[in-house]
């Protein structure tokens, strides 16, 4: 049963100076079959283009080639970066900056309307202490993008702080104002906050150590899992490797600490219900 398994890897990064075709192989090697690939953003290069589009589109390019070398299927989640912000407005000052992140939220709508992306994302606030006004501006921007997503009736993928109770329920006050289902609203990078008066209905996207399946598991099925594969050489692995997802799982199942169903469900029927795609086992 464990075989006929294709996992899913909900975040991960690839660069064409990585190690890219090699890591995608591992993944494939063990299993795994569907990645959501977030493409790098250049700040030189959005301000030199006055536009995202040609980030976004180096993305599909990275993902096309490396699905004619493998055999695995590849989404695109596309968005601006939110530390981008910050580096614009001191470049561009606030006007042109927030202008130039808002078009980049249009520009990922575009892509998802026309079936080139499944999300939008990941897009959010700064992860680390700002300043109250560049606080405000990108809570500002990340809502512009929210609003787009539900217009189009795609999810977003939100890079924020890490999560606690507290941003959470605000995360989902703001979801709820602009009309957005919760389950369109995913927080990348989360710990196992699986219950509902843990993540007041934001879908977390765990990420993926074996401490944290486990624990996720534990409370239920309403939860992805991702690597955030950085493929820096700089950091061989970082965050965890692509292999892990399907190396975890599979020694959970092993070990009986997680059922076949349990597993199907996290790589098959969430990501086909919040992306609406449509994935095979195989």
């Amino acid at each position: 049963m464990i075989t006929d398994l294709s996992f899913f890897d909900n975040h991960m990064h690839l660069r064409e100076d990585g190690k890219y075709i090699e890591e995608i192989k591992e993944f494939r090697k063990h299993g795994g079959k569907y990645l959501n690939y977030c493409p790098y953003t250049d700040v030189k290069e959005i301000i030199a283009e006055k536009s995202y589009l040609k980030c976004y589109e180096r993305g599909l390019k990275i993902a096309q080639f490396a699905m004619e070398k493998v055999d695995v299927k590849i989404f695109l989640s596309v968005g601006p970066y939110p530390v981008d912000y910050i580096k614009m407005r001191e470049i561009l000052g606030k006007e042109r900056a927030m202008e130039l992140m808002k078009k980049g939220m249009e520009e990922a709508g575009k892509l998802c309307k026309e079936g080139k992306a499944i999300a939008i994302g990941e897009i959010g606030r700064p992860h680390f202490k700002v300043s109250d006004e560049v606080l405000i501006e990108s809570n500002e921007i990340m809502k512009y993008g929210i609003e787009i997503a539900k217009d189009i009736d795609v999810p977003v993928i939100l890079h924020m702080e890490g999560a606690n109770q507290s941003n959470m329920k605000e995360i989902s006050e703001i979801a709820k104002k602009i009309g957005i289902k919760k389950d369109k609203v995913i927080k990348h990078f989360s710990p196992p906050i699986i219950k509902e008066e843990e993540n007041f209905g934001v879908f977390p996207s765990v990420i993926a150590s074996e401490k944290n399946i486990e624990e996720a598991i534990n409370k239920g099925h309403r939860f992805m899992l991702e690597t955030d594969y950085l493929d820096d050489l700089r950091r061989p692995g970082a965050v965890l490797s692509l292999k892990t997802i399907p190396l975890k799982i599979k020694k959970l199942l092993r070990e009986g600490k997680m059922s076949y169903e349990d597993a199907m469900i996290i790589n098959k029927e969430n990501p086909e219900k919040i992306y609406n795609i449509e994935l095979q086992v195989k």
